[in-house]
């Protein structure tokens, strides 16, 4: 009997062990590298053929010509292309796992009022969706919390790291979403009378929010002026004491026209700063944003028509719309397991009116500038974090195929478990027969 447990036991591990292997993504390369005459597509300084130096984890030199050492790799990228990584303003990447199964979300706290609870500090380094998204040249997500009024605190991630501090950009914003007068679905059988006194009532709620804040930072501010040590024990006010200050801004999701228009007013009021968020009936109002400069995070446009009467291709055009009204826009699939679409969310933007280039823009400097780090992200300039990628051609494009990834500078193996499937079942041993 113990000899017949022995052998299932020993077969377990084995089958286990093969398992694990076949999963099993190679490490990352460190090391100096220099991409050789490759297109360049810098974003904000235009498009040429040269050559990139990447060492120390940032981009070291950009020049038609360069000159390698003995400790340089040089990867050679004639008839390649050469991009900023991508960056995703809105998923929930590294915050689930399986969206069906609840247990492995991590995205949803309890309570109305918690802006001072921290995606990052849920952020799974180890999420199988990561490499799954690498591998269309997203180097960057803000992973965001979402559920009640005042949901949390995201943070803008790269997407290589052993712990979430490692992948950090140094970048976090507080979140909001505003009260909505509008239905919550087609499951909501709330009376218009109803949804209206809710939507009363939650805007009541924010605004007695905002004076608590206020007055928290006018404890602060006077404490600071007497050198006073104070005891602080509001984490939640403490999480709102930049906001309030006017050293960032508020995301706020808002969609509807009506409740876009309602959250202009709401700002303009507290003479605050705001990035909106999803804004999906955006080009409704494009020239209202626009006059209030508020950058907008749309998305995803991979989206139907949120009314009936809507022209089928409404969601593809909103980022134009709002772009061309002169609102700087940045683009956000909104998901977890599908953030790897993020260049065909963009590519549909860029076909329905908002062309390549601004769709470009719109997945690296222009989310780079809103979250605060364009002096370290979102193009390809000497001195910025070494984020980029290698291409076949437009990565917009299906057929295009990312051939290098460099996050921080480290080489990055472009292996997911959805590769590794197909390369087991593209030679299967012993095969078919």
């Amino acid at each position: 009997m113990n000899s017949i447990k022995i052998y299932f036991i020993s077969l377990f591990l084995i089958l286990q062990c093969s398992i694990i292997s076949a999963q099993q993504v190679k490490k990352a390369e460190n090391g100096i590298f220099l991409l050789k005459n490759g297109t360049i597509h810098t974003v904000t300084k235009g498009t040429f053929v040269g050559d990139v130096l990447i060492k120390d984890g940032i981009i070291s030199d950009i020049s038609n010509s360069i000159t390698a050492d003995g400790n340089t790799k040089i990867i050679d990228c004639t008839g390649k292309h050469i991009y900023p990584g991508l960056i995703d303003s809105g998923s929930r990447l590294g915050l689930v796992e399986i969206d069906a199964v609840s247990v492995t979300n991590d995205f949803n706290e309890h309570g109305d009022f918690v802006p001072h609870m921290k995606a990052l500090t849920a952020v799974n380094p180890n999420a199988v969706a990561i490499p799954v998204t690498r591998v269309n040249g997203v180097t960057t997500v803000f992973a965001k919390p979402e559920g009640s009024t005042f949901p949390g605190t995201g943070a803008l991630i790269d997407l290589f790291g052993y712990n979430p501090d490692q992948m950090s950009c140094g970048s976090e914003r507080v979140l909001m979403r505003f009260p909505s007068t509008g239905k919550r679905g087609r499951w909501d059988r709330r009376s218009d009378e109803d949804v209206k006194k809710d939507a009363e009532k939650a805007l009541k709620n924010i605004n007695e929010i905002w004076e608590s804040a206020l007055g928290y930072m006018k404890i602060d501010s006077a404490a600071k002026a007497d050198n006073q040590k104070w005891m602080k024990n509001n984490p939640q006010m403490d999480a709102l004491l930049p906001i309030v200050k006017g050293e960032q801004p508020l995301f706020i999701e808002v969609n509807s026209k009506s409740d876009i228009e309602s959250a202009l007013e709401w700002v303009a009021d507290k003479k605050m700063k705001a990035v909106f968020m999803g804004v999906a009936e955006g080009w409704r109002v494009a020239d209202k944003i626009a006059k209030a400069k508020i950058p907008v995070i749309v998305g995803p446009i991979l989206s139907v028509p949120r009314r009936d009467n809507d022209r089928f291709d409404a969601a593809y055009t909103n980022p134009s719309k709002m772009a061309k009204a002169g609102v700087k826009v940045a683009i956000r699939t909104d998901n977890a397991e599908n953030t790897r679409n993020l260049p065909f969310n963009a590519g549909f933007a860029a076909a329905y009116g908002m062309g390549t280039e601004e769709a470009l823009k719109a997945v690296t400097i222009n989310p780079a500038e809103i979250f605060g780090v364009s002096n370290k992200y979102g193009s390809i300039e000497k001195g910025k974090v070494a984020n980029i990628i290698v291409s076949t051609g437009d990565p917009f494009e299906t057929k295009t195929v990312i051939e290098k990834l460099f996050i921080r500078g480290w080489n990055i193996p472009l292996e997911s478990r959805q590769t590794l499937l197909y390369d087991e079942f593209l030679e299967r041993s012993p095969g078919t027969k």
